[in-house]
Parts: C-alpha cells; sequence; structure tokens
C-alpha cells in the first residue's frame, strides 16, 4: 500500500522532536558559554569545578558547619554528607551506566579545560547531584543555609557547563537526582518536626531565677560540647548560683544532692546521661529542673524544645516550666531510652575499643563485630520466654512507627514505646536490609506496641545488662521498666 509507512522510518513522532529539540538547545547553550568573555567563567568556575571532585569542597563544607557546636547545623551537616553519597552512587554507577551518553564536543577556550577528557557518560552530571544532594539535605535541617549553600551547589552544577564537560540538561538530571537522594534519606532518616514535642502546663509557674538564686548548678566537663569556657560563661550569666563542676568520674546524683541541701531548682549543663541523673534525684526530691544542653547528641533537650544555653536561661529567667516523664529500669531513671540485647553489646564493645582507636572509628568497629559475631539474648519478657536481639523501651511514644524511633511528639503520654527484634531465619541480614530499604514495619521478625510497665528478666537468672540513655549499668536477674508520669518539672519557654 502506497500510504503504509514502516515502523521507524520516514515519520518522527512526537518524542523525537521533543529530543531533537532538547539536543539542539543544549548545543546552542553549550555553543553561547564557550563564546562568552568572562574572568568569571575562565577563572572561578573552572577552580570551583575542580574543588568539588570527589565531594571534596562538600566535605570541607561539612566539616566547617560541624565544628560550629550548633546540634542542628550538625545534623545539616550529616544530612547533607549522607544525601551526597546516596545521590553519588544513583549518579556515577546506575545513572551513568543507563544513560550512556557522549561528552559536548564543541570548542572550549583552554584556560577552562579541565585536562584529560572524560570517558564515562555525560548524564546525568554527578557534581550536580553531589551539590544539589548537600544543598536540599543541609537547608532541610537547618533553612537559613539554603541560600548561601544553595547558590554555590548551582555555582558548581553551572561550572560543569562553563568547562565544557556536561550539556545543560546533565546539570538538571544530576540536580534531580541530588534532590532524589535527599527524599531518601528523609525515609531513613526522619527530619525532626520543628515544633517541640506536646507537654503538660502546671498550673503554677515555676520558680524565677533571673541571675541564679537558688540555683544548684552540676556542669560535667566530660559532656560532649562542655568546655572551661562553658562554665565561665554560666557563672557570668548566673553569678548567684552555686555552680558545681563534675565530671564521669564522679557521682553525679550525689553531689547534687549535696548541693540541693541549700537550693531551690536544680540544674545540669550536660549530655542525656547526665540529665537522666540529674532528672532522677529532682524527681526525687520533688525540685524544678533546668536543662543546658550540653552533651553530642542532646536528644532529650531537643524534644523538650530547649535548643541552646540561651534558651533554658530565657526559661528559668520567666519561670516557664512544663511537667514530662520520666523512666526507671532498674532503678536508674531515663528521659529517652532503655534497650538490653544487640545495642548493649554494641555500647559495650565501643567502651572496651575507644581508648585504643577514639570514639567514632570504635563506634564502626564494634558495630561490624556485634553484626558478625552476636548472638540473641534469651529473656523472659512480661512472662513470656523469647530469644530476642534487641529490647527497646523509649520513654514515651516515638516517630516514625515502623522504622527507627526519631523523635517524640509527645513528652507526657504516660507510655513506653516497646519495639523488639525477635531471633529467626537470618535475623540479622533481614533488620538490616528492612532499615535500608525503609520496611522495618514489615519486618516478620520487629514487633512494637505500647505499655505504662515492662519486665524483663534473664532466662538463666544472670543479670541483665541494660543501656539507659546511652549509659551501660548492670541490673538484677528481673527487672521493671516502670514511669514516673508527669512527674519532672523542667524549665522550658513559653513558645515550646
Amino acid at each position: 500500500m502506497s500510504g503504509t509507512v514502516p515502523a521507524g522510518k520516514g515519520r518522527a513522532g512526537p518524542d523525537s522532536g521533543l529530543l531533537s529539540w532538547a539536543s539542539a538547545l543544549d548545543r546552542g547553550v553549550v555553543r553561547r558559554v564557550s563564546e562568552s568573555d568572562s574572568r568569571v567563567l575562565d577563572v572561578v568556575m573552572p577552580r570551583l569545578s575542580v574543588a568539588a571532585n570527589h565531594g571534596l569542597l562538600w566535605i570541607g563544607l561539612a566539616t566547617v558547619i560541624w565544628a560550629t557546636g550548633d546540634r542542628w547545623a550538625r545534623r545539616a551537616a550529616w544530612r547533607g554528607l549522607g544525601a551526597l553519597a546516596v545521590a553519588s552512587l544513583a549518579a556515577n554507577v546506575a545513572g551513568k551506566r543507563l544513560a550512556g551518553r557522549a561528552r559536548p564536543t564543541g570548542k572550549i577556550p583552554a584556560g577552562r579545560r579541565l585536562g584529560h577528557p572524560l570517558r564515562t557518560s555525560s548524564f546525568p552530571s554527578g557534581h550536580a547531584a553531589s551539590a544539589a544532594a548537600f544543598a536540599v539535605g543541609a537547608a532541610v535541617e537547618k533553612p537559613c543555609l539554603a541560600a548561601p549553600v544553595g547558590a554555590l551547589a548551582l555555582a558548581v552544577a553551572g561550572s560543569r557547563v562553563v568547562t565544557g564537560v556536561h550539556y545543560p540538561s546533565d546539570v538538571l538530571g544530576g540536580l534531580a537526582v541530588g534532590a532524589g537522594a535527599v527524599a531518601a534519606t528523609l525515609r531513613w532518616w526522619p527530619r525532626r518536626p520543628p515544633v517541640p514535642a506536646a507537654v503538660i502546663r502546671p498550673p503554677q509557674q515555676a520558680p524565677t531565677a533571673p541571675s541564679g538564686q537558688g540555683l544548684a548548678l552540676a556542669v560535667n566537663r566530660s559532656a560532649g560540647s562542655v568546655s572551661t569556657s562553658t562554665a565561665r560563661w554560666l557563672r557570668r550569666e548566673l553569678p548567684h548560683a552555686v555552680i558545681v563542676e563534675t565530671d564521669a568520674s564522679r557521682d553525679l546524683a550525689c553531689d547534687l544532692r549535696r548541693a540541693a541541701a541549700r537550693a531551690r531548682i536544680l540544674g545540669v549543663a550536660g549530655g542525656d546521661g547526665t540529665i537522666a541523673a540529674a532528672a532522677g534525684v529532682a524527681v526525687e526530691l520533688e525540685m524544678p529542673l533546668l536543662v543546658i544542653p550540653a552533651g553530642t547528641f542532646n536528644h532529650f533537650a531537643a524534644d523538650l524544645g530547649v535548643r541552646s544555653a540561651a534558651d533554658a536561661l530565657a526559661a528559668l529567667r520567666a519561670g516557664e516550666a512544663v511537667l514530662v516523664d520520666v523512666g526507671v529500669a532498674g532503678g536508674r531513671p531515663f528521659v529517652n531510652t532503655s534497650s538490653t540485647g544487640l545495642y548493649t553489646d554494641l555500647v559495650l564493645a565501643r567502651q572496651r575499643l575507644e581508648p585504643r582507636f577514639g570514639r567514632q572509628a570504635a563506634v564502626v568497629i564494634a558495630l561490624i563485630q556485634v553484626l558478625r559475631g552476636g548472638r540473641p539474648h534469651e529473656l523472659i519478657l512480661d512472662g513470656g520466654h523469647r530469644w530476642l536481639w534487641l529490647c527497646f523501651a523509649g520513654n514515651c511514644g516515638y516517630e516514625p512507627t515502623g522504622m527507627a524511633p526519631g523523635y517524640r511528639p509527645d513528652l507526657a503520654d504516660g507510655n513506653f514505646d516497646i519495639r523488639v527484634v525477635e531471633d529467626g531465619f537470618l535475623a540479622r541480614s533481614r533488620l538490616v536490609a528492612a532499615v535500608l530499604t525503609g520496611t522495618l514495619g514489615r519486618c516478620r521478625v520487629y514487633h512494637a506496641w505500647r505499655a505504662g510497665t515492662l519486665g524483663i528478666a534473664s532466662a538463666h537468672g544472670a543479670p541483665v545488662w541494660l543501656s539507659v540513655d546511652g549509659e551501660i549499668a548492670i541490673a538484677e536477674p528481673a527487672v521493671w521498666v516502670r514511669k514516673h508520669p508527669g512527674r519532672l518539672l523542667v524549665y522550658r519557654g513559653a513558645g515550646g
């Protein structure tokens, strides 16, 4: 038939026309950029492109952000680097192998060339993917970084067109990959909401202490972000307070009890373990507690909405305080979590390795050792016999459900968030795979529920090892995890 057109010949579909138009636009932009004469294009952009090789620019920037000591800045650095790793893998390993696009062939001024020709696929741009991933990831945690880091990321992405190694569409594809990588990190590591957790507001205000009158404050020198300048600053801000400097070698609870004899307010500057000890004393003596976040992670202070020492002192001076729950496990108070099993094994292994390798390396080595050589624990849980890899009890419900716990929307719900990982066929591998794919809630070895108490006992009468707010404690063969619901009065601003 004369009107028949063979498939693939003689007639282009709308998709091929769109691709031709996009390809022509790509080549036109590259040609116009190569013909432009500018010192920024000739000098600044090539150097910026080289600086971003292998993610070094973003690793350096993350180090600077981390060094500020701000908790939210550190979260921004971590999320930025995590998203960068995901984006780099997606763009350079998966994306380039699937696309197979040739690099631009136009003439580029000699001063803008980057050296040896690149032989990998042009699409997508790995530099653009890494830049977008770091910038968007950092901005998700700390929005004030969006403008400066975002502008730098766009400049790096643009430098790949200026230097003639990518088409504009390659860069746009890389930016999309980077943004997608951030979305992936949000599934594995949910963003903490900007609003603090719900609490109970007492009918009356707490005591005010504008310059520290009646305040006994313990400063833990062993805490993650405490320095000599911290104690000096607190003495300047609270000249009438009794400030006691302590460290890991001392009994903080005893120090606070002695100081409380001449005080009406207890205070503590340190991390979660330090705050937990102080919370136990405050509940015991029925005194309000001032929490100054000065640890490595400060999970309790973050959920509470006290982001800095300045926030805490503002609440103290205004007399603004709230009531929250406190947990007790084996006689040890905790404000965040108590657990036994795999995590406890990890902490013990990390403590053993830390003097030799340092904290960060010890965590990695300990994790590998525990995952490879760990054994499930034979326990009696609320009267039932179980083989468990992990038993976790959170002080109030954690979000997200069905995933690794990230934050608490309520600090006074009266319950424990209990999560266990049972032994089973390839239980560790299934657990790791579920965490990596964000499907923990559907993993058959994982179970979660809420309860007001939890009974834990060793099946053979041996002491149960507990991790309480990151600190290890040996308990009795039988342990009850109980609550002091709404018993801790802790300072927090009216806006929190």
